[in-house]
């Protein structure tokens, strides 16, 4: 049995939740979103929660069960808090703005990287040194984040490049004479 899918969904306070066929919609203060679950599993909406039940013991429906409870919990996550990735420039003038809706990164190369923003994803950079991905949808904040950081990543030397705050760099130790 699936520990994750047993447990139902708690939606949180101001997020109401609506089920037709196998389409679920969730609504909170920071917008709506929606997921279509397979034919191998059930949602129930029950009274402040969701609960999602598997049709057979086969091993699609038990990997269906789990998988469609996380992303029901990561809409109602998405709609009523949202999510946030942060990412760290480290380097001597390797720096970020933004100016309107693009993304500005001087990261050592001859130009500037201008990275376009995607829609339903805000970034800030309250620093130079610091990028902030903000959105409801917890997959395209990673991709967002991911692109940005794909532009430089940590070199293991001397750790220059664009990491995850508190992400660890393994670092190396350079040549001897």
């Amino acid at each position: 049995m699936s520990r994750i899918g047993k447990k139902p969904v708690e939606l949180p306070k101001g997020v109401t939740a609506e089920i037709k066929g196998q389409t679920i919609e969730v609504k909170g203060p920071k917008g709506t979103r929606s997921f279509t679950a397979t034919d191998d599993v059930d949602l129930v909406l029950e009274e402040g929660s969701v609960a999602v039940k598997p049709r057979g013991t086969t091993k699609r429906a038990r990997q269906q069960w789990g998988m469609t409870r996380s992303m029901v919990e990561n809409l109602a996550t998405g709609v009523s808090t949202g999510f946030k990735k942060e990412l760290e420039i480290q380097g001597v003038g390797y720096r970020a703005n933004m100016q309107g809706n693009v993304l500005k990164l001087a990261l050592g190369y001859s130009h500037d990287v201008n990275f376009e923003v995607p829609e339903g994803v805000t970034i800030t950079a309250p620093k130079q040194t610091e990028i902030v991905v903000e959105g409801i949808d917890q997959q395209l904040v990673g991709q967002v984040a991911a692109n940005i950081r794909e532009w430089r990543k940590p070199e293991p030397y001397k750790g220059k490049g664009i990491r995850y705050k508190g992400e660890f760099v393994f670092r190396k130790e350079g040549k001897k004479k």
